[in-house]
């Protein structure tokens, strides 16, 4: 282990990583409460149904938006993409799209390195 810039020890300082261990503790907490605030709001029935309800207002207007933008110019595919993973959160049928979305977008990023790749190449091979 190389020595750590704040000590000059082969020991880490314990002092710098209290700070990433109390945000983690923090993030942990949150994500607990939202957690049992969800559950409660899910045990509720006109709860459930409004927040359901909203949900498929905000995911289903980011998913038109996105539809719109594949067409027009705009980040379409990013936005279809986020549409569906909100909608995700609450309805099962969507996690099916969300999934394919993610493969298809996965496959065109890298096919997208290929091609800047291979163009590298060949200018590095009319200049050399």
């Amino acid at each position: 282990m190389s020595p750590s810039p704040m000590t000059g020890t082969d020991d880490p300082d314990p002092a710098a990583s209290r700070g990433s261990l109390d945000r983690t503790r923090r993030w942990r907490r949150l994500r607990a409460r939202l957690r049992v605030w969800r559950m409660r709001m899910h045990a509720h029935p006109l709860l459930s149904l409004t927040w359901r309800t909203a949900v498929a207002v905000v995911g289903g207007a980011i998913l038109v938006a996105g539809i719109v933008m594949s067409v027009t110019p705009g980040p379409g595919w990013a936005a279809i993409i986020l549409g569906l993973a909100v909608l995700s959160t609450e309805f099962r049928w969507a996690k099916v799209p969300l999934r394919l979305a993610r493969r298809w977008a996965h496959r065109a990023r890298v096919k997208a390195h290929e091609i800047r790749e291979e163009r590298a190449r060949k200018r590095r091979r009319k200049r050399g």
